[in-house]
């Protein structure tokens, strides 16, 4: 008799499968690169459109023709350089030396920690950080967001460090020019460019293992009392259960990353992006924006991360495409 099989159902690329500790996603590598500028950005998801370009992949079957992609549009307000940070290579890893903190650092960072009274000692960190030069490998800016700057009802910002590129003494000069300035996102990314996107799913709580893993649905005659949507067997319980076994738990609410997504576009003006009265579920952009190529993972008004990409393709057409429409009217509507 034949044996009948088939494909496991539900992927085991993530485990163990629960909820992410934080709601704001953390990078935790970075690619390395030699030219100095940040090697990351920030910014909130407002939702989907669809874009007409024209197709510059000359590999492409539709290369040089008019093509219609999804797109997914991301409010990005200038970031506020409040700090920075050095670290010094061991081997046990990175070991932080110092910090310096900007005089005039956003009242709103009171919503996230206690600024201290007597002030961040800004004249003595600096000479320290400037002593201690031959023994930085790495420069970081501390960042927050400015919410009040873009078209959600949020006022605590989020704050995160955003490693630099380059050698750490102009890594470090170029850090200290920013310090208690903004970053705008056309300093991290250009039109055609690709980034990868690291954010927190949509969470959709505790799912049974038929939504979460696709397990197929039982027959429902009555030799199936105890359930239908449920699997048949566990499996062996001698010297245990099997970490594979689809159970049911938490499904969504994880830190994922996309790579290698393109930036369609950097725009400027809101308005030629706003529909009207605004997009569903976020409302009216108010700041600079990104026009990624497909979709993002995140529900919308929460904040996404974006990196230069760690594993870039070979071969890539980074130049600007050539938009000849853009949507006003989102995805779903």
């Amino acid at each position: 008799m034949v044996s009948d099989s088939k494909p496991r159902r539900g992927s085991l690329a993530y485990y163990p499968r629960k909820r992410a500790k934080s709601i704001v996603a953390r990078i935790r590598s970075w690619p390395s690169s030699s030219e100095v500028k940040p090697l990351a950005f920030a910014g909130y998801k407002v939702g989907m459109v669809h874009v007409v370009l024209i197709e510059d992949n000359p590999n492409s079957p539709y290369y040089g023709r008019e093509i219609v992609k999804a797109a997914t549009v991301i409010e990005c307000p200038p970031l506020m350089v409040c700090g920075i940070r050095v670290y010094s290579s061991t081997p046990y890893g990175l070991r932080s030396l110092s910090e310096i903190w900007a005089k005039g650092v956003p009242k709103d960072l009171t919503r996230v920690f206690t600024l201290p009274k007597e002030g961040f000692k800004h004249e003595e960190k600096l000479k320290e950080i400037k002593a201690m030069l031959d023994r930085i490998s790495q420069v970081r800016l501390i960042v927050c967001t400015q919410p009040r700057k873009a078209g959600i009802s949020k006022k605590k910002p989020e704050v995160f460090e955003i490693a630099l590129g380059g050698s750490a003494d102009k890594a470090l000069e170029y850090a200290l020019s920013k310090l208690g300035k903004e970053l705008s996102v056309k300093e991290f990314v250009n039109e055609g460019q690709y980034v990868d996107v690291i954010s927190i799913t949509k969470g959709k709580g505790f799912a049974s293992v038929v939504k979460r893993f696709g397990v197929k649905i039982l027959p429902r005659w009555h030799k199936h009392r105890k359930g239908h949507r449920r699997i048949g067997s566990v499996g062996p319980t001698k010297p245990g259960t099997m970490f594979s076994v689809p159970r049911p738990g938490q499904l969504g609410f994880q830190q994922r990353t996309e790579y290698n997504k393109r930036v369609l576009k950097v725009g400027e003006n809101p308005d030629e992006i706003n529909p009207a009265g605004g997009f569903k579920h976020y409302g009216v952009i108010k700041s600079q924006y990104l026009l990624v190529e497909g979709s993002v993972p995140s529900p919308p008004k929460r904040l996404v991360k974006l990196r230069r990409p760690i594993r870039p393709l070979k071969g890539a057409v980074t130049q600007s495409p050539k938009l000849v429409y853009v949507s006003t009217k989102p995805i779903g509507r």
